[in-house]
């Protein structure tokens, strides 16, 4: 090492003219200034500005401002994909204090909780749930906690009217806010933009802190990952609540694009939209996109253009990837999770991909990828060495992550942060494998492995198999319990509606087949012993929940 003063470093400071905290907020005012009269928020027959937003952030902030919200304080909502919560993703970290997306579909124990947990001195709350809502606001009463102030927003598109909820109306409370508002902008860079808290199976879910500098480059990173161009028209399928919507509503402000608002996932509506506001982009889990593949085609009528799709949430089947490229849609692998801000892999292409044939661009697009290029790293290692396995796609180890878009830690849990954290890594959970070519593909949950006789069954191969029946519509497959063989597979398997049996017999007939058809692309031992037909528990964001479908198959192996 070179032991003379290093010239690079003297007299070279960083100073407020060279040196400025990274943060999303600052995407709003560049699209604010640059394209302040473009189209940034549709919503039925509502259309707002990017000038309109900044502006409605800005109120919305000088409001919690005036309520001595800032540093260290909370602001939670829970909000369908409207344009509050667009306002909500700029307006709340304007005032320095942290967003906290709650899931609209927690029950009202749940949502107390996260309440209670964050601290949250406000509540933005739908008219749609308020019926969670008042039930968690009962409990944190009768318990004698603080219940925080409730602002509740009345959506004409959601019918509109009635009684208010809150204390105030969403827009009485905006109308009263100073446009002028200064934001203040974060002093670190590090310093926390957002609370989301996870979907725990066991116990309370923990809450994943995020932070402006990672908000800001998955912001970026988002473009970088889709090639996204100027003035993209996005629409909304993937709740925003969750992840931060993959941080697209700071993404959006960066290309200076249009938020198509949607409510809730309806292929008709869906359809309607993007024939209507020629939406170019959207994202959404798997289920979202079979959801589309399976109406009818006379829905899509009038959609002549490429419409862009990202999919994450859990590993794609290959059915689904096949019949996107059938549809014309374009489709993009991402992979991620809350704590890594959403998407922060993706299984980026190649040229040469598309000349080879469709079951091996499915196989190769059906991979994880790699990294973002704001992300440092992701590969697969063993758990206990902490080394990268061979690139073989066949040795299995756990996917971790390292960089600058990765979560503080969990609020209130230094035990879960540090163990998610051990080895210089965040630990996913999840299984894979690593190719020649470095990509990463998921093959379980540490979780869903399934040991039979010894032999390691991947859940998410079963399911892959089964998807390639014309028949299946999702399907999770998890263990059941086994005298013999410790576990076997067992499939929940929804089926498509034109499909469905029409008697026991019928069905049964239709499970023989099923079981026939993965044999024809598993080893036997992997097939599943029992096939129910079932509609398949999921949560908001479409991920099958598979600790329900594991508790049944545990119940049914106790009563038989």
């Amino acid at each position: 090492m070179p032991t003379h003063p290093n010239p690079y470093r003297q007299g070279l400071d960083r100073t407020p003219a060279n040196h400025v905290p990274l943060t999303p907020l600052s995407l709003l005012d560049w699209v604010a200034d640059v394209y302040p009269e473009r189209c940034a928020v549709i919503h039925g027959p509502l259309r707002r500005t990017w000038a309109e937003v900044r502006e409605r952030s800005r109120r919305l902030a000088s409001r919690l401002a005036a309520m001595d919200l800032g540093d260290g304080d909370t602001v939670a909502v829970m909000l369908p994909n409207t344009p509050p919560m667009v306002e909500a993703h700029f307006g709340v970290p304007m005032t320095g204090a942290v967003l906290h997306c709650i899931n609209t579909r927690l029950d009202a124990a749940t949502v107390a909780f996260v309440l209670e947990h964050s601290d949250s001195r406000v509540l933005i709350v739908d008219r749609e749930f308020a019926p969670a809502a008042s039930a968690a606001l009962g409990l944190l009463r009768d318990a004698g906690k603080r219940v925080p102030y409730v602002v509740d927003v009345d959506d004409p598109e959601h019918g509109g009217g009635g009684e208010c909820f809150g204390e105030i109306e969403y827009e009485a409370f905006v109308a009263g806010g100073d446009p002028s508002f200064a934001p203040r902008m974060p002093a670190d860079e590090w310093d926390a933009i957002g609370l989301n808290y996870t979907s725990g199976t066991t116990g309370n879910p923990k809450g994943v802190v995020v932070h402006h500098r990672g908000a800001y480059l998955n912001a970026v990173g988002n473009v970088l990952a889709w090639n996204l161009p100027r003035h993209p028209v996005y629409l909304w399928t993937l709740p925003m609540f969750h992840c931060n919507g993959w941080c697209f509503p700071w993404t959006l402000a960066a290309v200076a694009g249009t938020n198509v608002c949607l409510r809730r996932v309806d292929a008709a509506l869906i359809f309607g939209l993007m024939r209507e506001h020629r939406v170019t982009h959207y994202c959404g889990a798997p289920i979202v996109h079979a959801t589309l593949i399976s109406a009818p085609e006379s829905l899509r009528e009038g959609i002549d253009w490429t419409v862009r799709a990202m999919v994450a949430g859990a590993a794609p089947p290959a059915s689904m990837i096949e019949g996107m490229a059938r549809m014309g849609f374009d489709v993009t692998h991402v992979y991620g999770l809350t704590e890594v801000y959403g998407p922060a892999a993706a299984c980026a292409k190649h040229e040469d991909w598309t000349a080879r044939p469709l079951a091996e661009q499915v196989d190769l697009n059906g991979r994880q990828g790699m990294r973002y290029q704001v992300q440092e790293g992701c590969t697969v290692v063993d758990p206990q060495t902490m080394q990268e396995v061979p690139r073989d796609g066949t040795t299995m180890g756990e996917v971790v992550f390292r960089g600058n878009v990765v979560m503080k830690g969990y609020l209130k849990n230094e035990t879960a942060t540090r163990e998610a954290f051990q080895g210089g890594w965040f630990h996913t959970g999840d299984l894979g494998v690593l190719y020649p070519d470095g990509y990463v593909k998921l093959k379980d949950r540490a979780k869903d492995i399934i040991i039979s006789g010894g032999e390691n069954i991947s859940s998410i191969e079963v399911e892959d198999a089964l998807y390639k029946h014309p028949a299946v519509m999702a399907v999770g497959v998890v263990a059941k319990p086994d005298p013999r063989w410790g576990e076997t597979p067992l499939a929940f398997v929804e089926l498509r509606a034109s499909q469905r049996p029409a008697d026991a017999a019928a069905e049964q007939a239709l499970a023989a087949e099923l079981v026939a058809h993965c044999r024809q692309h598993l080893a036997h031992f992997k097939c599943p012993r029992e096939i129910r037909f079932v509609e398949l528990p999921k949560t908001s964001t479409g991920k099958i929940q598979k600790h329900l479908l594991r508790a049944l198959a545990k119940s049914a192996a106790a009563i038989g």
